[in-house]
């Protein structure tokens, strides 16, 4: 029942990720976006991922940990990609 009840909140909370990862794909900017929020995310999925491993708990609870993990790290590499729009767009503001 507990596995059930994590897993539950695991994919009520991770539900949100998809959508913030559209919403910064067409932003297009990173100005929006928090990098310390998106690695502290990511740094509580590898301590729950890391107590699944630990305590030898295999089971569908530590696939909905791996598929959250993937879709936040997936909201970094669009963090990084919108900096680098943000820092091209300001480059050719100031060379006009």
């Amino acid at each position: 029942m507990t596995q059930a009840l994590e897993a539950t909140m695991l994919i009520c909370f991770g539900l949100s990720w998809p959508i913030n990862l559209m919403k910064n794909i067409k932003a297009q900017t990173a100005k929006s976006m928090s990098l310390k929020f998106i690695l502290l995310i990511i740094f509580g999925y590898v301590a729950g991922i890391s107590a699944k491993l630990i305590t030898h708990q295999f089971n569908y609870v530590l696939i909905v940990y791996i598929l959250n993990i993937l879709i936040v790290s997936l909201n970094l590499v669009v963090y990084f990609i919108n900096k680098h729009k943000d820092k091209a767009r300001e480059k050719a503001k100031q060379a006009v």
